[in-house]
């Protein structure tokens, strides 16, 4: 064997780098189902499930190419790890080289350099060519500054790319139109929605749903109602499915929130995405073309594209900057546990009950929902991050480490200082009144911070103020809620911190 080709769950790119210059009579292809990847958190089903079954159809379509697959299905090996099992292949077929793209969690990288060492196999790490950007070109950009915004990043790649650009100039005259995207909806709700796009489980998925169910009985989360696209022809079916049905709408209510709605306007992408199954530049020139055919507004199209050329490239470029150093992070000295309640949803706060409920049931919670109601609690109640980091990773289908590490512990915890972004996001309980319903049917009312009736977002709002006094006094965007702060009285800060232990304490 000459190469060997190292194909991990979220590599699952057919123009992958990795198979420049492939050589079916001589190279081969090496993927793995392995516990651990499913058990260094306590994975959700449904996100196992999507996993190997992309992996297991794309193992399949390269098959059907005439191509060697050395692949090791659950419960068919003794193999617990990644490494163990591509141990074995290389003492079995001895390849002169080893070959991969940057895997999405950096331990991967170095484990496979170091069980290739004393097989003497080469060992070669390709770029990945599934970005928009390269790392040496954020790396250029952000070498020298101070502080690094996302904004600045993203006027780069909009020239770049030329997306809604017109002689180097953004179309509409400015580059951002986030303060169109903020609406709620009215007391009448959403109204009619259009469901998005799902696919019943074939043959290989439903192999798959019994080998999980048999091999992780215990794991959180619910299998029934699995359709998450599982291929690239599945994948592009879910973009022109959201391009048509709901971007329009995607970029005014894109921060709304309703009872019982877990998708609204959302694109259901961010999975396919974050597998590789679709490229980012495809989606982002999907929703252009929307704009310039009038099917779209450009404050929506802008809007969507802004999430992946953007904050997704950003979110990237940090990760490989700082790598496993994320896992370390904690600037806020939290230390907190996260409530048990995390994983079953049972709590009164309707908010939290609706994000987790829908969160166990399909592995989905839209951005707002993941940074302003599960976040913000955590941050507030000064939960661990890395637990937080953990628990995100575990619960959401479309999780994967370079992602899930910099947007938890950096941008929903502020456990980084300030890297990510320029304040922590902190609200009181009115933020989830203003962008949703599910205030109306709590037993607690957000404008109250003391008492049976009190709003744990608000009380644990006050609470982190005061925790925080001194280290935010005099910062350029909290300044102003830290003298509020100092407005109530010794007594009523002592009420404050008495209510919000009640809530910090296990339940």
């Amino acid at each position: 064997m000459r190469r060997l080709i190292i194909i991990l769950g979220d590599q699952l790119d057919r123009h992958s780098a990795v198979f420049d210059d492939f050589d079916a009579a001589r190279d081969a292809i090496f993927m793995a189902e392995v516990p651990f990847e499913a058990q260094h958190v306590w994975s959700h089903k449904a996100r196992i499930v999507l996993f190997l079954s992309a992996m297991r159809h794309f193992a399949e379509a390269l098959r059907l190419e005439g191509c060697t697959v050395h692949y090791f299905a659950l419960g068919t090996h003794p193999h617990q790890t990644l490494g163990e099992a591509l141990a074995a292949t290389l003492q079995t077929h001895a390849p002169q080289q080893v070959v991969m793209v940057p895997a999405g969690a950096a331990r991967l990288n170095e484990a496979t350099a170091r069980v290739c060492q004393p097989h003497q196999t080469a060992f070669e790490l390709r770029e990945d060519r599934h970005f928009i950007a390269t790392l040496a070109e954020f790396n250029a950009w952000s070498k020298g500054k101070k502080s690094l915004r996302l904004e600045f990043w993203y006027r780069q790649l909009r020239q770049k790319t030329g997306l809604l650009m017109h002689e180097n100039e953004p179309i509409g005259g400015q580059w951002n139109f986030d303060h169109d995207n903020r609406a709620s909806f009215d007391a009448r709700g959403p109204g009619l929605l259009p469901v998005p796009l799902g696919f019943a489980p074939d043959a290989i998925t439903h192999a798959v749903m019994i080998d999980v169910n048999a091999h992780f009985p215990d794991h959180p989360g619910e299998l029934t109602g699995f359709d998450w696209p599982v291929t690239p022809a599945q994948a592009q079916a879910v973009l022109r499915d959201f391009i048509e049905q709901r971007l329009a709408l995607f970029g005014q209510y894109q921060d709304a929130m309703w009872t019982d709605q877990p998708w609204l306007y959302h694109s259901k992408l961010a999975a396919a995405l974050n597998l590789k199954l679709i490229h980012p530049l495809q989606v982002c020139q999907a929703a252009e073309r929307a704009y310039q055919e009038g099917t779209a507004p450009l404050a929506a199209a802008e809007g969507f594209i802004r999430q992946i050329l953007g904050w997704r490239e950003y979110v990237r470029g940090l990760y490989h900057q700082k790598g496993d150093a994320w896992l370390t992070m904690n600037a806020l000295d939290a230390e907190a546990p996260l409530p048990d309640f995390f994983w079953t949803g049972d709590t009164p706060a309707q908010c939290l009950q609706q994000t987790i409920g829908q969160t166990l049931q399909t592995g989905y919670a839209h951005h707002i929902q993941r940074l302003m109601v599960t976040g913000l609690y955590c941050l507030l109640a000064g939960v661990r991050p890395q637990a937080v980091h953990e628990w995100y990773l575990a619960v959401y289908v479309d999780a994967v480490e370079w992602v899930e590490i910099p947007n938890v512990i950096g941008m929903s915890q502020f456990a980084d200082g300030g890297l990510m972004a320029s304040k922590p996001y902190i609200a009181s309980g009115k933020y989830i009144d203003r962008m949703s319903n599910y205030c109306a049917r709590c037993p607690f009312k957000p404008e109250v911070a003391v008492g049976d009736t009190a709003c744990p977002f608000t009380t644990l709002y006050w609470d982190f103020l005061d925790r925080h006094e001194a280290r935010f006094a005099h910062h350029p965007r909290l300044a102003l809620q830290v003298k509020n702060l100092q407005r109530k009285t010794e007594e009523d800060r002592a009420a404050i911190r008495a209510r919000a232990n009640q809530w910090r304490a296990p339940r």
